[in-house]
């Protein structure tokens, strides 16, 4: 892993006593508050490897709930996260998993309400820094450290084109771009990350393409 200055190794400004275990849960927490686009009135979390070992004294647990009510790493709520969830009316459920993962830093968020649902994996890298591995299944590589776009489509040819043609009419550059689907001819997600926040007429735009599903946007 590379990082462009000592601060990056050092870590974020944060709550809790580990940018890994605390700083990180809060990123991923975050990223999956963006991505349902609201505050979820449920959430099962499954912590994996040394996440679930020391969660409770690292504050883990706190963190992650905290990026779900969209606190940022630095924001003092974070202390109390569970407590404000409770008065929120949103279910917590924490769980300690004994599965073996790639990653020793690893979160499974599963959250929802009465109007949908979202689950997503994401690991902690160190100093902060996350990634997202895996989104309603799909499997993704996403670091929520910039602006990007999601893109649920049909595995029609042309798709790929066409959002490119249209991110290219805006002048908006693509810093990394993948394509993830689960079987041939079914759904694809396209996951960009680029260089500048999107407007939302670009979104309207993006979201009246032929085979065009969902369009999701995470704000840098």
């Amino acid at each position: 892993m590379k990082y462009k200055s000592v601060f990056d190794i050092i870590g974020p400004v944060m709550i809790g006593p580990s940018s890994s275990h605390t700083a990180g849960a809060a990123r991923i927490g975050r990223v999956a508050r963006s991505l349902f686009g609201r505050e979820p009135k449920w959430a099962k979390i499954s912590f994996y490897g040394s996440f679930a070992s020391t969660y409770k004294g690292h504050g883990t647990d706190i963190a992650i709930v905290g990026g779900l009510l969209d606190f940022d790493t630095f924001d003092e709520r974070i202390k109390t996260s569970l407590e404000i969830a409770s008065n929120s009316g949103i279910e917590i459920e924490i769980r300690e998993e004994e599965a073996v993962t790639d990653h020793p830093n690893t979160a499974r968020v599963y959250i929802g309400d009465d109007k949908g649902e979202l689950e997503l994996v994401g690991i902690s890298i160190g100093g902060g820094k996350i990634e997202i591995t895996e989104l309603n299944g799909f499997l993704l590589k996403l670091s929520g450290n910039h602006p990007a776009l999601l893109v649920v489509h049909n595995d029609k040819y042309g798709a790929i084109a066409a959002v490119a043609n249209v991110l290219a009419k805006y002048t908006i550059n693509i810093g990394h771009m993948e394509v993830s689907r689960k079987e041939v001819g079914k759904q694809a997600l396209m996951t960009i990350e680029v260089d500048q926040n999107i407007d939302q007429k670009v979104i309207d735009e993006l979201s009246i393409l032929p085979n065009i599903i969902q369009v999701t946007r995470i704000v840098d």
